[in-house]
């Protein structure tokens, strides 16, 4: 059994970077990252110390924060993520953003998420626009499990989720907006045997040898599902921008263009329907 031990020299003995391990500590002993800061001499028991061991041990061999802990924090979401699921990234925060500027606080449009995982983009939608209607879609079971529980959890009612191979099993309506985060790495990027990426999921992940496979799926089908000047959203990788918009044009997207993430990258690309 662990000793006790105060908040600071728990910190300091885990190695982590500060912030990762004050997120890893705020977990074990169910506060929040300012409650660490300001009670530094607060005691962590043996057993809560050898429970931030143990997790410290998984960050140090590589293990992802949000697996380790079970949770993320998306577009202000506390969402549960286990290693079934990718990880909800920053950056794929432009996505909702881009999709809440195109719904009318006062529309009732019903908007379709495409691989949708956790559910963190059309929980984040349907939160934002509560009158809205969002049916999250995902090839996963353990993935529209994991997202059915977020949404009962955070009590958004206004979205569901269904089991299906991207428009497969989807009801042929009228979807104000298609949204998608769906797999663009290729498929020999040496990035996947790097950092978080290890232990995410493959499928999600990998998008076929130049990472547009289920993009072009999307293209070419989102038409059938989009009421007339419904928007088309994807992100993509940070070299497949112009790709992308081509593929739009060609399937008969008009208003096509490509907006940058908070680092500068070209990460989602828009269209509308002529």
């Amino acid at each position: 059994m662990s000793a006790s031990i105060t908040v600071s020299a728990a910190l300091a003995k885990s190695g982590l970077v500060p912030f990762e391990a004050r997120i890893i500590l705020a977990h074990v002993l169910e506060r929040d990252r300012a409650w660490l800061i300001a009670h530094t001499d607060a005691m962590v028991t043996g057993a809560q110390a050898a429970i931030f061991d143990t997790l410290t041990r998984g960050r140090h061999n590589g293990e992802p924060v949000a697996y380790l802990i079970g949770r993320r924090e998306f577009f202000g979401l506390d969402l549960e993520i286990t290693q079934d699921v990718l990880i909800p990234r920053p950056e794929t925060e432009l996505l909702v953003e881009l999709a809440l500027e195109r719904i009318d606080e006062h529309d009732a449009a019903k908007v379709l998420d495409l691989g949708t995982g956790s559910g963190a983009i059309g929980l984040a939608i349907a939160q934002h626009r509560p009158q809205v209607r969002v049916l999250g879609i995902d090839i996963s079971p353990p993935a529209i499990a994991l997202a059915r529980r977020n949404a009962a959890r955070l009590r958004i009612a206004n979205v569901e989720f269904l089991q299906s191979d991207w428009f497969d099993v989807v009801p042929r309506e009228a979807f104000a907006l298609i949204v998608s985060n769906p797999p663009y790495v290729t498929d020999l990027d040496p990035h996947l045997r790097e950092g978080d990426l290890r232990f995410e999921p493959s499928p999600a992940l990998k998008g076929g040898p130049d990472g547009l496979r289920a993009i072009r799926v999307i293209a070419a089908r989102a038409r059938e599902y989009l009421a007339a000047k419904g928007w088309l959203l994807v992100e993509h990788g940070y070299d497949q921008a112009e790709r992308v918009q081509e593929l739009l044009r060609e399937s008969g997207f008009g208003d096509v263009e490509s907006r940058r993430d908070l680092a500068g990258i070209l990460r989602v690309t828009i269209g509308r329907m002529a």
